[in-house]
């Protein structure tokens, strides 16, 4: 807070009083995302380590669950991929009956793929979707962290 205070390092674009105060609480917030300034890491990476570290001692209860993922994060990341796209593929082909959207990129500035119009959801059915592809795959992540529990082959230390 106090090199964002400052005004003079750390961020490109400088903060400034605004109209409200609200506005104003926004602008000093405003921290270049990317490339990534040192007030936007420090901002966001800053939180995270603070709760990590009150999260060591004891992860609660309700929490648990998560630590599936925390244990095969390369296998998570490598499955959730595909199955984020086949979800488009699909959510294509249920709203405009074809799913060549999906798969043409009509020139370089439109690469890799050509969104139809309307495309997208609101940010209630992103969360959906993040809800539906983590709780589709929490019993294959389940499942590879007890394989990598029980077996010791050089290959699962990388999954």
């Amino acid at each position: 807070m106090v090199l964002r205070a400052i005004n003079g390092y750390g961020n490109p674009l400088p903060w400034s009083v605004q109209q409200t105060g609200v506005r104003t609480a926004l602008s000093f917030l405003n921290a270049t995302k990317y490339p990534p300034s040192l007030l936007y890491l420090l901002m966001t990476l800053g939180p995270a380590a603070l709760i990590l570290w009150i999260l060591d001692a004891a992860t609660p209860r309700w929490l648990r669950p998560a630590l599936v993922f925390g244990r095969v994060p390369l296998f998570y990341f490598l499955l959730h991929l595909p199955l984020i796209h086949l979800l488009a593929v699909g959510a294509c082909y249920g709203r405009y009956g074809v799913i060549h959207w999906m798969f043409e990129s009509p020139s370089l500035d439109k690469y890799p793929v050509t969104f139809p119009p309307g495309w997208g959801f609101k940010l209630p059915g992103v969360y959906l979707v993040w809800l539906v592809v983590v709780v589709s795959l929490y019993p294959a992540c389940r499942g590879f962290a007890g394989v990598r529990h029980r077996r010791s082959d050089w290959w699962l230390s990388y999954l």
